[in-house]
């Protein structure tokens, strides 16, 4: 599990590559309409950044159930 420390600031992390990639997409798409190559850092982030904050969100999620699954298995007394 992810010390809950951690987390927040790991939520930011995914926020904030999600914004600069959606960001860097539309400049992709805005430089190609027109005729214009996009630089290849730009085409990077457009790829790569994405799939990056959903694998980390996903991990944030997955973490959370597995937090919750824990909580709820615990004996009651």
């Amino acid at each position: 599990m992810i010390p809950s420390r951690s987390r927040r600031p790991l939520t930011a992390v995914a926020a904030l590559v999600a914004v600069l990639s959606l960001a860097a997409v539309g400049s992709v798409m805005v430089l190609a309409f027109m005729n214009i190559t996009a630089p290849v850092w730009v085409t990077s982030a457009a790829l790569y950044g994405l799939p990056l904050a959903f694998l980390l969100m996903l991990v944030l999620v997955v973490d959370a159930v597995v937090g919750r699954r824990r909580a709820g298995n615990r004996p009651r007394s």
